[in-house]
């Protein structure tokens, strides 16, 4: 399956009545907001996820902002999604992709495997007219699904201090040049690293997923090719979103998945014995 579907293509699956978990990664800044706006209105069939609490772990300095979840955080959220194996997992968020992705690369990293995101949100679904309701949700009888960790590739800090590969990151160019950091201690990025924005992988107008061979192309402008040994390269961002947002649209490509700094920037720069280098 790939990694990146259509709202028709969820919309035919929904409609035929196949067995499948529509996850909705839903994120606002304000706390409860994410599950007031779900209980207005949603896609059909879907499940609540609250990835401040079920897809991440407790942030602070010295894992960073968004680390990973606890087994257990994830295997009980894993269960009352309704997740079990044969099922595929379809997830969308409101429509930048981020919180979908995040949910896309958790999942997959826990041993799921048929995944994958609602290209463009729920912004696209709704654009198109596609149905929609209100409530709580779809009613799931939890499911006795074992998972374990791993299955994608991850790295530590103390593994990206000693890298010698492709470090890529995937934050805006003023992040990365150390002219903009609202989020994080620090402005800048880990000495060595090349940008490559996440955005340059989706349309400005729609945060579609672009083509296959627009992505490899710019994959390819620093260094990242189908013969690439995932190993020779880590991929990092603030705290794991857009990287795995990166991550997912090099899989829709074809490409391989290489190791993912989940404490990124916000662990890095939280660290005063960590180098910190600037483009100013």
């Amino acid at each position: 399956m790939s990694v990146f579907v259509s709202a028709e293509t969820l919309h035919e699956h929904i409609k035929s009545g196949k067995r499948q978990t529509v996850l909705a990664s839903l994120w606002e800044a304000k706390s409860g907001q994410s599950w007031s706006k779900f209980q207005s209105e949603h896609i059909p069939t879907a499940v609540f996820c609250d990835p401040a609490s079920q897809l991440t772990g407790m942030p602070g300095r010295r894992g960073g902002r968004n680390p990973l979840p606890d087994v257990e955080t994830l295997r009980r959220a894993v269960r009352a999604w309704g997740v079990e194996p044969g099922r595929p997992v379809f997830i969308y968020d409101g429509g930048n992709g981020l919180f979908a992705a995040r949910a896309w690369w958790v999942l997959r990293w826990a041993g799921i495997e048929d995944v994958s995101i609602l290209d463009g949100g729920f912004a696209e679904w709704d654009a198109r007219g596609l149905p929609t309701v209100a409530g709580p949700g779809n009613v799931v009888v939890p499911r006795q699904v074992e998972i374990s960790t791993g299955h994608l590739p991850t790295a530590e800090m103390e593994e990206v201090r000693e890298f010698e590969g492709l470090l890529v990151d995937a934050r805006s160019q003023r992040r990365f040049q150390g002219r903009r950091e609202i989020l994080d201690l620090q402005a800048g990025h880990i000495p060595g690293a090349v940008n490559l924005p996440v955005g340059d992988l989706f349309e400005e107008d729609s945060n579609a997923v672009k083509p296959a061979e627009e992505i490899r192309e710019r994959l390819a402008e620093v260094g990242i090719t189908q013969d690439s040994d995932p190993a020779d390269a880590i991929f990092y961002s603030g705290s794991g979103n857009h990287s795995a947002l990166l991550l997912a649209a090099m899989a829709h490509a074809g490409l391989p998945v290489p190791r993912h700094y989940i404490g990124g920037w916000s662990q890095w720069s939280a660290n005063p014995g960590n180098p910190v280098s600037t483009d100013l």
